[in-house]
């Protein structure tokens, strides 16, 4: 039974998510302050996280960024701030869908299982991340498509690793020179470019629908697990 974490502050709210999610065959766990929610993540191992953005304690955006210090783990924010700066805001932190109250509790059970079957799936210890057809040793720092590994350059190995790494998340030209090719780097950031493209070609026989490295106009890259 996979576990998820349910952090509302409405009491109301809270408990018909959890009436719902229980009836699809979830094992639930509600906190109502994100202080508590941290404490509950840091001890328990979830599948998947919803979070409101308004809480005492922590807010949805630090819980969220404590939550993406240490884990994977999906999480879909759920708030009545639909300004779009705050839907970037969460989107770019790191979570993986957004939803806007007042929303009708199937969809809200339909979005997690959307969410948990783009999840990507770890294979024991051996460091492993599987993204449908799309294999990411770390240990071995090779990648593999359709069980054949591909012939990276060092540069796009390491921006493959990195992003895969941290999926949903948008990084811009600037972070990623610095995260890869150091801050000792004197030449242009076109090179991120270039391994972009690069990868994207050698990628070509991935589906698209099992995810994609996605060019966002003005902010730079993310390695994409949802639509």
């Amino acid at each position: 039974m996979q576990k998820l974490l349910v952090v509302e502050d409405e009491e109301a709210i809270s408990r018909v998510l959890a009436s719902y999610l229980k009836k699809a065959g979830f094992h639930v766990v509600s906190c109502m302050d994100g202080q508590e929610a941290l404490i509950e993540f840091k001890e328990q191992a979830f599948d998947l996280v919803l979070l409101d953005i308004m809480l005492p304690g922590l807010d949805g955006f630090e819980l969220l960024e404590h939550i993406r210090a240490a884990s994977a783990c999906p999480v879909i924010m759920l708030t009545a701030r639909d300004r779009l700066d705050d839907r970037l805001q969460g989107l770019n932190s790191g979570a993986d869908d957004y939803m806007i109250k007042p929303f009708v509790p199937e969809e809200v059970v339909a979005r997690v299982n959307a969410v948990l079957r783009r999840r990507p799936v770890y294979h024991g210890d051996s460091g492993c991340l599987h993204f449908g057809a799309l294999l990411v040793d770390r240990q071995a720092k090779r990648i593999c498509l359709h069980g054949r590994e591909l012939a990276l350059s060092p540069r796009e190995l390491e921006v493959l690793l990195f992003l895969t790494s941290k999926p949903n998340r948008v990084f811009t030209r600037e972070q990623l020179i610095e995260e890869i090719w150091g801050f000792d780097y004197e030449g242009s950031d076109r090179a991120v470019d270039l391994s972009v493209k690069r990868l994207r070609k050698l990628l070509a026989e991935w589906p698209r629908e099992q995810g994609e490295i996605r060019t966002l106009r003005g902010s730079g890259y993310s390695f994409c697990t949802h639509s």
